[in-house]
């Protein structure tokens, strides 16, 4: 017989160094120096945080579709937040602007998670067209193109992976220069 009071028990969370790891592997690529330097992404604080939910954004979006109810996904989106809120308060954001500003990163990245899911959906140049306008300021459709590009093939490779793979974090990004040769 099951003891009643088992469907008050908190949800089986994942281990916290799986969520580093794969939020880890997130910033790291988020980082890669061809984003700034061959793409001319902006090399600052905005330049960096649009990269970052760009890359969140692909991972949470295969979660969504093999996870079930792991948790993962919420558990990644936690650390996004927590890495937020240190962020501003490292930089000396005071303790009552750190709320707003963090309501503003999540209007930010539900509102281009949505944005970039009809663009995926739309084709190629749909994509370019909403990276463009969120990452590159509306400035350079080439760039944004390239953007594109690489974006569509690490959700091709995402999308290759079985639950244990993606949700072990036994993955690797594509090489971003290996993408833009390939265009």
């Amino acid at each position: 017989m099951l003891w009643p009071f088992n469907q008050f028990r908190k949800p089986r969370l994942p281990p916290r160094g799986t969520i580093e790891t794969i939020y880890g592997m997130i910033v790291a690529q988020a980082r890669e120096p061809v984003f700034y330097r061959e793409l001319a992404v902006a090399d600052t604080v905005n330049g960096r945080f649009d990269l970052l939910l760009m890359h969140l954004w692909l991972v949470l979006r295969r979660l969504r579709a093999v996870e079930g109810d792991s948790g993962l996904s919420q558990a990644l989106f936690d650390r996004f937040c927590e890495d937020m809120d240190d962020n501003l308060r490292e930089m000396g954001v005071g303790d009552l602007t750190v709320p707003k500003r963090m309501k503003a990163f999540g209007e930010a990245f539900y509102g281009r998670s949505v944005a970039y899911d009809l663009a995926l959906t739309d084709g190629h140049e749909a994509l370019a067209n909403a990276l463009c306008k969120n990452i590159f300021d509306g400035n350079d459709i080439e760039k944004a193109r390239w953007l594109a590009t690489y974006a569509e093939r690490v959700a091709a490779v995402l999308d290759e992976l079985d639950a244990t793979a993606l949700s072990g974090g036994s993955w690797k990004f594509p090489v971003p220069e290996q993408v833009g040769a390939a265009q």
